[in-house]
């Protein structure tokens, strides 16, 4: 996308943000928190300046990564580095929750922070499965795959329901609070017992669980609770397919379950939102075709009989194009929330996946591929792919950053709106022109 039309311009100033939290641990514990910490930040700090510290954080976290590990191979790291990715991403979280309140602190709230926001958590939520499966030691393996693509699936899903809803829906588990929480916690225990903790059969785990409630029984509390432990564990010991299920594996079964029914609930409010409008419930469903196309194209590049990408450090490269085209299609779909416009079913993007999807498969057809014919040249493909991808997502935000700003009048990462006559001003001068004029 290029130029913005007049009419997705005008779609700006009918920008109205709309959400519904349900989290019980946002309502008692996080809101109060993060009251408190955004009154520490000057007015004079923009809240997309807020927003991009947050990411930088995680980016300091996958520094360290490939610091100690630049092929991903999984490898052991010293602990204070999974405990330093725990306390990175609170503070992502912690910032990402105060931008939106710094913004109406400084009178800067509106579409174009949505955006920004948005855009930034699109980035985050891949950066984060990159570290996730380094802390549980699953890097160069299709379960990185599954937890990109899953992931993934969770957040487009979400935008898509706020696209047809006009309201962002946090449920009672939401992937912005509890899901963050409870990865902080996973890197947290990976600092104290090492990735190879996540491979334990999770039924050689019970009898841990056990012990536990034995040492609680001592301080009066858990009796009984050890009995119903171990009978659970021997009955779930008879069950074959599941003594080779993992910790980790049973960790992201769960995330499964999640999200079908992140599913379920997304589409509820969706058709609620269509009936109350008059509108038919099914159509919006088209509009889950492509993130599922895209992927699927995806999964197909990496399942080419030759190309050797999963379990190579081509994994890291590729799922580096995998987020920032998933960026890039995302920040559409938040564009046309926001501009109030039509649903964007395809990118650009979508046709170099197409690509190289299907040179990768060729040999399957007894012709030979034109591109990814040796490993050197299928990784300087797919390490150039992601760079080029890269680039692209920066184009596209940048020329829409600065037609918002310009249209709007409302910096992005500095304080500042245009005065009557079109030059940038700091912003209490143009609150203070504002006020006389009214």
């Amino acid at each position: 996308m290029g130029k913005l039309t007049r009419q997705q311009l005008e779609g700006l100033n009918l920008y109205k943000y709309s959400g519904v939290d349900k989290s019980l641990l946002s309502k008692t514990i996080l809101t109060p928190y993060w009251n408190h910490l955004v009154t520490y930040f000057p007015k004079t700090i923009a809240p997309n300046t807020i927003t991009s510290i947050g990411l930088g954080f995680v980016a300091v976290n996958i520094a360290t990564l490939l610091f100690f590990d630049p092929k991903y191979e999984g490898k052991e790291l010293p602990s204070w580095v999974y405990l330093s990715w725990g306390i990175g991403l609170f503070l992502y979280q912690s910032m990402d929750a105060i931008d939106g309140k710094q913004a109406r602190r400084t009178g800067m709230a509106g579409p174009l922070g949505e955006m920004f926001d948005h855009g930034i958590d699109a980035i985050n939520t891949s950066l984060e499965v990159i570290l996730c499966m380094a802390a549980f030691g699953q890097t160069r393996t299709w379960w990185t795959v599954v937890c990109q693509a899953s992931s993934l699936a969770t957040f487009y899903l979400s935008t898509w329901e706020e696209y047809h809803t006009g309201t962002l829906y946090l449920s009672a588990f939401s992937g912005p609070v509890e899901g963050i929480l409870l990865i902080c916690g996973m890197y947290f225990i990976t600092a104290a017992k090492t990735p190879a903790f996540w491979q334990t059969p999770v039924i050689d785990f019970l009898p841990i669980l056990a012990h536990k409630f034995q040492s609680l029984v001592g301080m009066g509390i858990g009796h009984g609770v050890e009995d119903v432990v171990e009978k659970l564990h021997g009955g779930l010991s008879q069950l074959k397919w599941l003594k080779g299920v993992s910790v980790v594996e049973s960790f992201l079964y769960f995330g499964a379950l999640g999200l079908a029914g992140n599913i379920a609930n997304a589409y509820y409010n969706v058709i609620q939102a269509r009936r109350k409008a008059n509108k038919p419930v099914l159509e919006p469903l088209l509009g889950l075709l492509p993130y599922f196309f895209h992927t699927v194209l995806l999964v197909a590049w990496l399942a080419g009989p030759k190309v050797d990408i999963v379990p190579t450090e081509k994994i890291l490269w590729f799922t580096v194009y995998w987020a920032a085209t998933f960026s890039y299609q995302v920040s559409h779909l938040i564009l046309a929330h926001v501009t109030k416009s039509a649903f964007p079913y395809w990118n650009g993007m979508m046709i170099w996946t197409f690509l190289g999807a299907v040179d990768a498969n060729l040999p399957r057809f007894g012709v030979e591929s034109f591109i990814q014919t040796t490993d050197a040249r299928t990784w300087y493909f797919v390490a150039g792919s992601a760079l080029f991808a890269i680039a692209n997502y920066v184009r596209f935000a940048k020329s829409t950053i600065w037609q918002i700003t310009e249209y709007l009048g409302i910096a992005c990462f500095t304080v500042r709106h245009k005065d009557q006559t079109g030059h940038w001003v700091e912003n209490e001068q143009a609150l203070e022109e504002r006020r006389k004029r009214q």
